[in-house]
């Protein structure tokens, strides 16, 4: 019994540095990680935001003004039916693109899609998200997406 809880306690102890050395090891993403102050300037320029949450999650938190709105993932993680319908109707593969989520994470995956696999030049990931742009004091409005609306 105490050999288990030493290889259990020292796996615990090993495990975030395995964790970071698999971080460091990977290759640098292939789109551009966005910082607050990164986003906010692509919302002065315009730029094309896209709120890939779903949307009690808009509800929740609000969302930036001008974002279209359209739900990636489902609660259970997967990818949902209508996404890359809507996705491809708005944008073109050779545009800038700003994707936005909670904490980045969903968004870091679809990025990664869409620039290694559907031919998306210029894709823009909000490193950590709505949450972070809220705490900076990013502005945020309510919104609740009526019908076929993708906007606010």
């Amino acid at each position: 019994m105490k050999t288990k809880l030493t290889i259990t306690l020292l796996g615990l102890l090993i495990l975030p540095a395995a964790i970071w050395l698999v971080i460091a090891l990977l290759p640098d993403p292939p789109y551009e990680r966005l910082n607050n102050a990164a986003l906010e300037q692509k919302v002065r320029d315009g730029a094309m935001i896209i709120d890939i949450r779903r949307p009690d999650e808009w509800r929740e938190t609000g969302v930036i003004e001008g974002s279209y709105l359209v739900t990636a993932f489902d609660e259970r993680g997967h990818l949902t039916r209508e996404f890359p319908a809507l996705f491809g109707q708005l944008t073109d593969p050779q545009q800038p693109v700003v994707l936005i989520c909670r904490t980045g994470n969903r968004t870091d995956a679809l990025a990664r899609l869409l620039m290694e696999q559907a031919g998306y030049q210029q894709v823009y990931n909000v490193s950590r998200g709505i949450t972070s742009w809220i705490a900076a004091g990013g502005e945020v409005k309510p919104c609740s997406v009526r019908g076929t609306d993708l906007r606010c």
